[in-house]
Formats: C-alpha cells, sequence, structure tokens
C-alpha cells in the first residue's frame, strides 16, 4: 500500500472523480431525447413520457441498490430475483394470509433486506468473490419464487395496494415518487454521512481501510442489505402494477441494473463515482427501451441493446481507468 493511498484512506473522503462524467452523460441523455423527438413524433407527448417515467421508476430503483454495491466493487446479479421473493412474499401475505397491507410492505422490504445481507455476509466472512455467490444465489432465490408460487400466477390484489404501483399524483406514477425518495436518502447517506465517507473507503481499498479502522464487514453487509431493500420495494411496486405475483418477476431488471451505474460513470472497480451517475443511466435506458418500442423495432431487441450498452459501458469505464492512471 502506498503512502499516497493510505492518506487517501485516512482522510476518508468519497471520491467523485466519476462525476464530471456525470454532466457528460446527462448531456448524451438529452441528445437522444432530442433526436427521439424528431424520430418519433409521439416521444415527447404526456402518455408517452407517463410511460418512460413508470419504467425509470423501476430501473431506477434497483439501478441505485447496484450502485451502492458497485462503489465498493462488488455486483449482485441476484438483485433481480430479489426483487421478484420480495413481491412475491408481501403478495402472498395480502392475498391467502389478508394481512394489513403495511404489514406486508413491511416484510416485503425485512425480505428483501435480509437477502441482500445474506448475500453480503456470505462473501465477507468468506472472503468469495461477489459475482460467483450471487450467481449461485440467483439459483436459491429464483428457486424460492418457484416453490412459494409453485409456478402459478398470484392474483387477488385489492385497489387498496394496486393503486401505489398502478395510480398517478401530479402527473407521475407513484413508483416514480418512490425511486426520488430512495435517490435522495441514499444520496444523502453516501455523500454527507460517515457511512457514505466509509463506503467510498472500502470501495478504494479494502486494505487500507482497514488499517485505519474501518469495519469493512459491516460496511458490505449494510450495503447489501439496502440494495436488497430497494429491489424489494421495486419488486411490491411491480406487483402492485401488474396486479399479481409471478416466479418470473424482476428476471429483466440484471442487465439495466448494472448498466445504469456504470453508464452514469461508477467505476466497476469500486471507490469511484456518485449515485447521481445511476439515475441518469438509469434514463438513458428507459428512453433507449422507448424508443426501441416506438420505433416498431422487435421489444425482444432491447435485451441485445441493453446487452451491448453494458459491454460499451465496462469497455469505456476501463479505458478511463487506464487513461487517469497513465
Amino acid at each position: 500500500m502506498s503512502d499516497s493511498a493510505l492518506n487517501a484512506m485516512k482522510s476518508r473522503r468519497p471520491n467523485f472523480a466519476g462525476a464530471g462524467q456525470v454532466f457528460g452523460v446527462l448531456g448524451v441523455l438529452i441528445l437522444i431525447c432530442v433526436v427521439a423527438s424528431f424520430v418519433a413524433p409521439q416521444f415527447m407527448t404526456s402518455y408517452n413520457m407517463t410511460i418512460i417515467s413508470r419504467e425509470l421508476a423501476f430501473i431506477g430503483m434497483v439501478a441505485i441498490g447496484q450502485g451502492i454495491l458497485l462503489l465498493l466493487g462488488d455486483i449482485d446479479v441476484s438483485i433481480g430475483a430479489i426483487a421478484g421473493l420480495a413481491g412475491i412474499v408481501c403478495t402472498k401475505l395480502l392475498v391467502d394470509v389478508e394481512v394489513d397491507p403495511i404489514f406486508a410492505i413491511t416484510a416485503g422490504l425485512i425480505v428483501g433486506a435480509m437477502a441482500g445481507a445474506v448475500n453480503g455476509t456470505i462473501i465477507t466472512f468468506f472472503n468469495l468473490n461477489s459475482l460467483v455467490v450471487t450467481i449461485g444465489m440467483l439459483s436459491v432465490y429464483s428457486g424460492l419464487n418457484l416453490w412459494i408460487t409453485k409456478g402459478r400466477t398470484i392474483v387477488g390484489l385489492s385497489p387498496e395496494v394496486t393503486f401505489l404501483g398502478g395510480g398517478s399524483f401530479f402527473g407521475l406514477p407513484l413508483p416514480m415518487y418512490f425511486m426520488l425518495a430512495a435517490f435522495v436518502v441514499i444520496l444523502f447517506v453516501t455523500t454527507k454521512t460517515i457511512y457514505g465517507r466509509r463506503l467510498y473507503a472500502v470501495g478504494n481499498s479494502r486494505e487500507a481501510a482497514k488499517i485505519v479502522g474501518i469495519n469493512e464487514k459491516r460496511v458490505r453487509i449494510t450495503a447489501y442489505a439496502i440494495a436488497g431493500a430497494l429491489a424489494g420495494l421495486a419488486g411490491m411496486l411491480l406487483c402492485f402494477r401488474l396486479v399479481s405475483a409471478q416466479a418470473s418477476m424482476g428476471q429483466s431488471w440484471l442487465l439495466p441494473s448494472i448498466a445504469a451505474p456504470v453508464i452514469g460513470g461508477i467505476a466497476t472497480t469500486g471507490g469511484i463515482g456518485t449515485i447521481w451517475g445511476a439515475l441518469i443511466g438509469a434514463a438513458i435506458i428507459a428512453v433507449i427501451g422507448n424508443v426501441i418500442v416506438l420505433g416498431g423495432v422487435n421489444v425482444y431487441l432491447q435485451q441485445v441493446v441493453t446487452g451491448l450498452i453494458v459491454v460499451v459501458a465496462v469497455a469505456f469505464d476501463a479505458i478511463s481507468r487506464r487513461m487517469r492512471q497513465d
């Protein structure tokens, strides 16, 4: 460990070296919107903006959670399955057990947070690779989703809760307000609190963080729990939106959750970037997906485009790191 790296750890200040990239990415988002408005005149209609904002709400929540983990240099590929698990448990409690909605939603959040914490605990205490562990846990949570639902769709949610996923307020879908609230809280935590400084410190160098007295295990497990809770919130809101729950819910969120923060300047190696980037990256993915639909392109090609975006974003991140090192 170099003296300069150790001194950086001692200061415990977040490294926003990727923050400058956020403005560039914001410019790209604006450019895409301008081009889309010419290519597809219906793009700028209020109805279409509602569709985009609803999609952004769900992608944004899982992207913010994944962004926290990327700041640590970790990744959770089971995040979509965790979202599905929380949504299924919440729906099951509401439909079959008929518990109070507040209790069911709280239970869903706890399930999401605990699933994330389990991932983090296994990774930290056994010093394992996060990608390998969460690939295994993806199978575990997907299996649980199938077991709970028995492969069938759970229906019967009441309007008392479905409006949370399908309703709107002042023209914005309600899930968008949940996402914005989560964003504000996580932005504050990562930029203004001791935990946020420790998060960046661990992401920058775990060894140096330990030297200056940071409990690296606690920081990482907490981050996984937060990411799991955000995924759980998104999963429940999707159930409310669709008025049902099924085992495959959340599976399509994996690639966007990784692509969004990387596009927004969060380094895959950890310690660099800001949650702002995850939100803007999620907006870009939501807009591109919408343009694909408006352009009459086969909707299944959206996964192809998202995959290409991930590859390009990771490659750009690697090139940027090399340039900073040089």
